[in-house]
């Protein structure tokens, strides 16, 4: 058994360094050559490995990759289609429109003319994936010392919210059986969006009937009117004051553990400290994605303790 997860310690490990170069060498040619030497591994199992732990052949994932870097520039900017194309190593205009059309289901012309949201592909980093209990709470190990925790409070005004809801999800993993995984790539895509995408735990009065706690979703301007994509639906939140908390940086194949040490303060955190209380109805208590350089982020409804209810 420990030779087994050693083994696959090392198999993740050698997706992940297949990950980065790619990551890094986007806008340049590569061969399975030279990944497999980034992993070192032969070039059939480096294939292997890569299709079981991403769920894309290595050329399917790196096409992938190029088109939504390739959607960014067009969103973000007014390039010349052709330079774009070229930038991300397709041959041709044809073969760059023709390969964009049947990732995204409009002409890289028209995306960059309407710029609706569309579903990207962000990339996972491989890991030991794991279900966990309710809300996400993972087990802790008993006497684990916590590292220190930065909290503010911050102001989230009255805004407009893209979100997808699941059926009875109560958490991340539910939530991808439910929905699937995604749901992330649709939200990076507006380019209207106030902050980054960010995953939600609903209070009863946002949620309706038959719908999930657990949501994802992007925060926007009040006048947004753009159309939807099929499944998402846009509604209102009020303004209200949110307690941050931040842990510290950590390894990404850590990220249960740094998501666990935060729940952990949270779970003990008396607010009372900064002169609020939780607000738990005025709004959803939130997470952003696990990013290991700037740590564990998540977020908690407070108003002042003299605010009158």
């Amino acid at each position: 058994m420990v030779v087994k997860s050693v083994d696959r310690r090392e198999n993740i490990r050698a997706v992940r360094n297949m990950q980065k170069y790619i990551e890094e060498r986007i806008m340049e040619p590569m061969t399975l050559s030279e990944l497999s030497k980034a992993a070192g591994y032969s070039p059939w199992h480096c294939e292997r490995l890569f299709k079981e732990f991403t769920g894309k052949t290595v050329f399917e994932y790196i096409r992938a990759l190029r088109l939504t870097k390739a959607a960014l520039l067009l969103r973000d900017g007014s390039p010349k289609i052709i330079d774009v194309a070229f930038d991300f190593v397709f041959d041709s205009h044809e073969g760059f429109t023709k390969a964009f059309s049947k990732q995204f289901g409009l002409s890289p012309k028209n995306y960059s003319k309407c710029k609706p949201p569309i579903k990207l592909f962000i990339p996972c980093p491989a890991t030991e994936l794991r279900h966990t209990d309710n809300k996400g709470e993972i087990a802790m190990l008993e006497n684990k010392k916590l590292q220190a925790v930065f909290v503010q409070v911050v102001e989230r005004p009255s805004r407009k919210v893209m979100l997808r809801r699941g059926v009875a999800a109560r958490d991340y993993w539910e939530y991808c059986g439910e929905v699937g995984c995604d749901v992330w790539g649709t939200l990076t895509s507006v380019k209207e969006a106030l902050y980054e995408p960010i995953g939600m735990w609903l209070p009863k009065s946002m949620r309706k009937a038959g719908t999930s706690e657990y949501v994802q979703g992007i925060e926007l301007p009040l006048d947004y009117s753009k159309p939807l994509p099929d499944g998402y639906e846009l509604t209102e939140f009020p303004p209200c004051k949110m307690m941050v908390f931040q842990g510290p940086p950590y390894d990404d194949e850590k990220f249960e553990e740094a998501i666990s040490d935060v729940w952990a303060l949270m779970k003990s955190f008396d607010p009372s400290l900064y002169g609020y209380e939780w607000a738990d109805e005025d709004g959803p208590r939130f997470q952003l994605a696990p990013i290991g350089y700037r740590g564990y982020i998540e977020a908690r409804p407070v108003r002042p303790l003299n605010q009158a209810k």
